[in-house]
């Protein structure tokens, strides 16, 4: 496998943690799912660093002219350009054409002009999506799973990479719960915590003084992203390793303690989020120990347990216990 794309991926991360302190680990399983072609969500506290996390990550990446994608309409190109990041921060009021886009009329020629909402970029920060209105939520149905959003009978096609990367918060006022679907389209959902003293006293001493995002510059191109996609596919799973893929979400329908259990989706995220965290390692092949790193990650927030008071991580856990890594063998 190609080194140069682990030597590029931990350059990456060590930009991001000039100015972000963050778990190494977690930042990979992020990078991984945007290589995947997938979506992740940041659920946790406010200040704790979620939508910096996003904003490094996007700056970090230089989006070049020629690397931007033309949007297709109805499979014809069109004059617009997917832009390279566009960030959309959610209140209350936000509708679905403020995210999507609309319809304008053109008095004076007589016809109608599309414009494009944020969407329509390579890589989207949506911030704090829990405070858009179950209406609004809806709108990211679509575009999250077919890659493309229909406006009055005409589909617009948006091209790879396309990266959504979501903030929620977990307490506070006018929130509105994900519906399991929606959530059901992010690859993975990761918590980042409070940070140690020491990190917080580090936090303190960059951003208290001056602006450290002045100094912050890219370190790959959007090139990059797109080559590395097409690289995924070549990393090689065995099928006993796809078999116990299969067998673990497959427990989730038959657990006690779980009410709600994951679908077909989850199990084909999973296979791509451990072939994108191989090649981002440097590996050719999906190893066991790579599925069991971001299994819950990976389904933690697909589930809903039949007790509230039992996170959804204790079913999993004990699913990871008790599948066994190589399927039963008839005997001959």
């Amino acid at each position: 496998m190609d080194t140069q794309v682990k030597q590029s991926i931990e350059l990456l991360i060590g930009n991001i943690r000039k100015l972000i302190s963050v778990d190494t680990k977690k930042l990979e399983y992020i990078i991984a799912a945007q290589i995947a072609g997938g979506h992740v969500i940041l659920a946790d506290s406010h200040g704790v660093g979620k939508t910096s996390l996003a904003r490094a990550l996007a700056q970090s990446i230089k989006w070049r002219p020629e690397d931007m994608a033309v949007v297709s309409v109805n499979g014809a190109a069109s004059d617009a350009k997917m832009e390279g990041f566009n960030r959309i921060q959610c209140t209350v009021d936000l509708l679905p054409q403020d995210i999507l886009g609309y319809n304008r009329f053109i008095g004076n020629s007589g016809e109608m002009l599309f414009n494009k909402g944020p969407i329509f970029a390579h890589f989207v920060l949506c911030d704090e999506i829990n405070l858009l209105t179950p209406k609004t939520q809806g709108s990211f149905f679509q575009v999250m799973e077919e890659q493309s959003v229909t406006i009055e009978g005409k589909s617009y096609r948006l091209h790879d990479p396309f990266f959504i990367i979501a903030t929620m918060n977990l307490k506070g006022v006018h929130l509105f719960p994900l519906p399991v679907p929606q959530l059901d389209r992010f690859m993975i959902r990761l918590s980042l915590g409070y940070p140690s003293e020491e990190n917080e006293i580090e936090i303190v001493n960059k951003h208290g003084k001056i602006d450290a995002w002045d100094s912050f510059q890219s370190v790959i191109d959007s090139a990059d992203l797109i080559r590395w996609r097409k690289m995924v596919d070549g990393v090689q799973m065995h099928p006993e390793i796809t078999s116990y893929i299969v067998s673990c979400v497959r427990q989730t329908r038959v657990h006690p303690d779980i009410e709600t259990p994951a679908s077909p989706r989850a199990g084909v995220r999973i296979s791509r989020l451990a072939r994108s965290l191989a090649l981002c390692r440097g590996m050719d092949y999906v190893s066991i120990d790579i599925v069991k790193e971001i299994f819950i990650h990976a389904m933690a927030h697909r589930i809903i347990t039949r007790d509230p008071s039992i996170p959804p991580e204790a079913p999993l856990e004990s699913i990871l216990k008790s599948v066994p890594v190589e399927p039963k063998r008839e005997e001959p």
